[in-house]
């Protein structure tokens, strides 16, 4: 599986990354010291591919460094989670 380079703006509260023209999302918002994850977005002619799995990686990864805990609002992150039980030490 290739890693692709994933960018975050802490001001806005998202993930991007870029393949092949078009752009993947991961949303959250802060509240206090959690990470609620309220989106993960994947255009069709990317799917398939991994990349909602690498953002919602990179945003537990996040809010791990920051000693966040993480609730999934999103369907797929609530998912991913579950199939990474490495990461249930975060969850809300």
């Amino acid at each position: 599986m290739t890693t692709h380079e994933i960018e975050h703006d802490p001001a806005t509260g998202v993930f991007t990354t870029a393949v092949d023209g078009a752009v993947a999302t991961l949303e959250y918002r802060r509240e206090g010291n959690r990470m609620v994850i309220v989106h993960t977005g994947v255009p069709d002619e990317i799917g398939g591919r991994g990349i909602a799995g690498q953002l919602v990686q990179a945003a537990f990864e996040y809010a791990k460094a920051q000693a966040w805990h993480v609730h999934p609002k999103c369907a797929y992150a609530a998912a991913w989670v579950e199939r990474h039980p490495e990461y249930n030490q975060l969850l809300v």
